[in-house]
């Protein structure tokens, strides 16, 4: 029997990508589709690429009405949105993944400090599950709320989580160093992803400051089993898709780059999302846009007794859109890799 469906926020670029997936799952049944801007428009109509695939229509957000309808509702909404209908989601026995940043922080006063706003629903944080398998996954497997990750968090903790939980490095040295491509700033036009803005430039943003720092902080503090504050920088950079990681730590011991591959190796084994890339090989954005795929390479600088490790995904996949899929499929006992197999496009 199908796994029933819906998405609000289905005309952004990460809800767009959930419909392409979802309308290829072969155990999903997409029945409800939300937009702000399209209600009344066939869904093909706004995303011309799915004429034949999805014959859906958009319509305005009724949370009632697709919880009747609906198994799992997917909230592809900015922040402050999911804390208030997550409720009336999950006391119908619903399952709800957010893709957003509601459910991410686990301490409401973290998330208040952060983005400005009261949390409206902070008794549902203790049944969040952070929606990143390689790490939670059988926390994803037991609950019917999962806070799907950012896109930098996701590249930046898939990068370091070895490190960490072999206490190989100073966690008072990690400093990431991150670039996006512009999908990740959503659809809506705005001065700063205009054309003339970004064509030609790369420049930083949110320099000590962005939002998603605790986000990072949070999930490798739990893997060091201590508290960890990194300095994060995430840039802009004129793509349309992807996200490369830069992250540099100082070891608290002389290590090689093959010993600390093999470590990678064994921490992600049996992972089918994630791939550790051979001595001399590093990851680049184009070797996983549209994919679900996060690549990792690694080289030890002796001369500083320091580790640069690279990560990339696809922002709008294993960023973002793939990743709930992949959480999807824990919470209904499904194959993790369904409708995520194969690899990305290229070039």
């Amino acid at each position: 029997m199908a796994v029933k469906a819906s998405v609000l926020g289905a005309t952004g670029y990460t809800g767009a990508e959930l419909v392409r997936l979802l309308s290829a799952h072969p155990a999903v049944e997409l029945v409800g589709l939300t937009t702000q801007s399209y209600a009344g428009q066939p869904f093909w109509e706004v995303y011309p690429h799915l004429l034949g695939y999805v014959d859906l229509v958009c319509r305005e957000q009724d949370v009632g009405a697709l919880v009747r309808e609906s198994d799992v509702i997917f909230a592809a909404l900015p922040h402050g949105h999911a804390m208030h209908v997550a409720g009336e989601i999950l006391g119908a026995g619903k399952a709800l993944v957010d893709l957003g940043a509601d459910f991410r922080l686990a301490d409401a006063r973290t998330f208040a400090a952060w983005y400005k706003t009261e949390h409206a629903a902070p008794d549902l944080l203790p049944q969040a599950a952070y929606g990143l398998p390689e790490i939670h996954r059988e926390k994803i497997r037991g609950s019917r709320l999962v806070a799907n990750p950012g896109c930098y968090p996701t590249g930046a903790i898939l990068a370091l989580a070895p490190l960490l939980k072999e206490r190989l490095v100073d966690t008072g040295s990690i400093v990431i160093d991150a670039k996006s491509g512009v999908s990740g700033a959503g659809r809506a036009p705005s001065l700063n992803t205009h054309f003339c803005e970004v064509n030609e430039s790369i420049k930083a943003y949110g320099v000590a400051g962005h939002r998603h720092t605790p986000e990072i902080e949070q999930e490798l503090s739990r893997l060091a089993g201590e508290p960890v504050v990194v300095s994060f920088t995430p840039h802009l950079v004129p793509m349309t898709r992807g996200i490369l990681c830069t992250v540099y730590a100082r070891l608290v011991r002389a290590a090689e780059t093959e010993e600390l591959l093999e470590i990678y190796r064994r921490f992600y084994a049996g992972e089918r999302f994630v791939r550790v890339l051979p001595p001399g090989m590093l990851p680049a954005t184009k070797m996983v846009a549209g994919s679900n795929h996060c690549d990792i390479g690694l080289v030890v600088d002796r001369r500083a007794r320091r580790v640069v490790v690279i990560s990339a995904i696809d922002n709008l996949l294993k960023g973002a859109a793939g990743q709930a899929v992949q959480n999807m499929n824990i919470m209904f006992g499904l194959p993790e890799e369904e409708g995520l197999t194969g690899p990305g496009v290229y070039p």
